[in-house]
């Protein structure tokens, strides 16, 4: 990401860049009712994957199927920055990763997790740099039902489709999918959407001066 991003990403929420996509495009992008550890992070950045099976350890090695493994994969040799987005598959009430196995995380500097899915041990979440949105918190472990299969494939959350190297921006409001290509232009539609909503509020508050006292109307 160059600086530029950065600087535009900061003057935009979600609901700007939802706005912005859907000038350029009819599909859906946006993802709602996510819960997150870390309230008031932003999270944005590229998005690497993890694609989820029902777990079968006749058919699915664990040594070769498993988070560690998987986690490497996705995120390659340059990690900082990145997002790293767990599809569950249907299993959005399981836990796909704690704490302990997202530490990796904080300790290659992604820039945050996407997980359609559950997450445990938030308040260690809490505490890495990183920033989280998933489906809720776990108590219970999840690996009896779900287990990384994937690295780095097109996965599809909620009925939208992410591709790794999308960008992907979540705050309070929800989580948008932007593809790579389009980020840049993407963003300055949403910088325009704020500068147009800031004229929409200045008429408007010259319309509310300009009205006629409640007597007279």
């Amino acid at each position: 990401m160059t600086d530029s991003l950065l600087d535009m990403v900061d003057e935009v929420t979600t609901a700007d860049l939802v706005d912005s996509m859907g000038r350029l495009h009819r599909h859906r992008c946006h993802l709602l009712d996510l819960v997150t550890p870390t309230p008031g992070r932003r999270l944005f950045g590229p998005a690497v994957t993890i694609s989820y099976f029902p777990a079968c350890s006749a058919a699915l090695d664990p040594g070769q199927y498993n988070f560690g493994s998987l986690f490497l994969e996705a995120v390659g040799n340059q990690s900082a920055g990145k997002v790293l987005v767990l599809a569950s598959n249907g299993h959005s009430d399981t836990s796909l990763a704690g704490g302990t196995k997202l530490s990796r995380g904080h300790n290659l500097e992604l820039a945050g997790v996407l997980a359609d899915g559950r997450l445990r041990d938030f308040d260690e979440l809490a505490g890495y740099r990183f920033s989280t949105y998933c489906r809720g918190e776990a108590t219970r472990w999840g690996g009896d039902v779900v287990t990384p299969f994937q690295a780095n494939v097109p996965v599809v959350i909620d009925g939208v489709g992410i591709r790794p190297g999308d960008y992907i921006h979540a705050d309070s409001s929800g989580a948008v999918a932007i593809p790579a290509a389009e980020v840049r232009s993407v963003l300055k539609g949403a910088v325009a959407v704020v500068r147009e909503d800031e004229g929409y509020l200045a008429t408007i508050k010259e319309e509310s001066r300009g009205r006629p006292p409640l007597d007279q109307r």
